[in-house]
């Protein structure tokens, strides 16, 4: 396939179907174009459209463009990743085999760098990056927008403050403008061969700021924490759904007669961990809810003992909600009292579905009592979802609940 043929193709999609977020490529199926978390197929259903093993395999030796490396890791770990840039957009892509066939999948990169205003994210993100040394995980399933959030708050670090930042990436996502702080981005595979390897060459590039896109093993992890204690912030990711798995998750990099060391190193350097979901959003399109947790002496000592049966990390966040910090529980009552979720779905991905119903009802309640007098607006403090359901009421604002498909043939 030529290379004028896959971007004419490329161009057309982006211009047809609007906030894609990933193109799939597989054997027996057209192009399947992800929107606002579902597929649809491009152009059609028809039988012209659905793509065979030779058109998907000379698509991935173009998108490998004769890179020996990538070659070999597709050959040896039966995937890689590349990037991949046209004129109106950037690509993430991950090329790899399935049932004995090439298959691809092309993440969209947005190129304008968001800033924490676009994204809606809360106050305590000014805070998070004042930090001056620690770790902050950023957590959340594959889409989840982590890479997003963590580009906002760079973006507002490059704005505010005047530090050498690293960044470690597969690929480079987001472009960061030469501001007040001074960016150093670096890609897997083109600039370092490991995500280790960089990490330890980046500590002798005199960072303030180290950025590491994903932590996917135990010497990684190590080198870190090892940033975290020698007086540098480092922000990075892993595929974890809370603050509790996030730990275990750290802790699972290591070996048992490990663990209380690995625990004693956390409580010292964990500054966060920001966990986060998109949801279906009321109108359409997907809502970021998190789960926010700082450090203090309750979150150290549940470091160092681990949760039990009469403590968690999330009744500690909810005992912390003063300082910003929220469960996704919360998160998801509050989005509700603001029309922004329907009941059904704050039910869905609620933790604590016991906590979720008990904080939905205590708000149409008090919608009821405001209808009844008139619509007086009310605002209540009432402290955490365990003892009170809804942080802040409303009352009154809660209603009853094309290209010709053939340019894919060898060129």
């Amino acid at each position: 396939m030529r290379e004028n043929i896959l971007n004419t193709l490329l161009t057309s999609i982006l211009e047809t179907h609007k906030d894609i977020s990933d193109l799939v490529f597989l054997v027996g199926k057209p192009v399947q174009v992800e929107s606002h978390g579902e597929l649809h197929s491009y152009p059609d259903e028809l039988a012209s459209s659905i793509l065979n093993p030779v058109q998907i395999e000379e698509l991935a030796n173009l998108l490998m463009d004769g890179i020996e490396r990538l070659k070999r890791d597709l050959q040896e770990f039966g995937s890689c990743d590349c990037s991949y840039a046209i004129g109106c957009g950037r690509f993430r892509v991950n090329i790899f085999r399935q049932n004995g066939h090439h298959a691809i999948v092309m993440r969209k990169l947005n190129t304008a760098v968001p800033t924490l205003d676009e994204l809606k994210l809360q106050p305590i993100f000014r805070q998070i990056i004042k930090e001056k040394t620690g770790i902050v995980f950023v957590t959340g399933a594959t889409g989840s927008g982590k890479t997003t959030t963590l580009a906002a708050m760079l973006n507002e670090l490059n704005q505010t403050a005047r530090v050498h930042v690293v960044t470690l990436e597969d690929p480079i996502e987001f472009l960061h403008p030469q501001c007040k702080s001074a960016f150093s981005q670096r890609e897997l595979g083109r600039d370092f061969p490991t995500f280790a390897a960089g990490l330890r060459s980046a500590l002798r590039q005199a960072p303030k700021v180290i950025l590491v896109g994903e932590i996917r093993d135990r010497e990684t992890m190590e080198i870190a924490l090892t940033a975290a204690e020698t007086g540098h912030v480092v922000y990075t990711t892993l595929h974890t759904i809370n603050a509790g798995q996030t730990i275990n998750r750290v802790l699972g990099f290591f070996g048992k007669d490990e663990e209380k060391m690995v625990r004693e190193r956390l409580a010292d350097t964990l500054r966060y961990v920001v966990s986060q979901r998109l949801i279906p959003k009321v109108g359409g399109g997907r809502l970021m809810i998190n789960e926010i947790m700082g450090s203090n002496l309750r979150t150290r000592e549940m470091l160092m003992l681990g949760e039990g049966e009469n403590r968690s990390f999330a009744e500690i966040i909810d005992a912390s909600a003063q300082y910003g910090w929220r469960t996704f529980d919360r998160t998801l009552i509050d989005a509700y009292t603001q029309n922004l979720i329907t009941e059904e779905t704050a039910m869905i991905f609620a933790t604590s579905r016991n906590k979720v119903r008990a904080g939905i009802d205590f708000a149409k309640k008090l919608a009821g009592v405001a209808e009844e007098t008139g619509g007086i607006k009310m605002k209540l403090d009432i402290g955490p979802v365990d003892a009170d359901p809804v942080a802040s009421v409303q009352p009154g604002n809660r209603k009853a609940p094309s290209v010709d498909f053939s340019l894919l043939a060898t060129g």
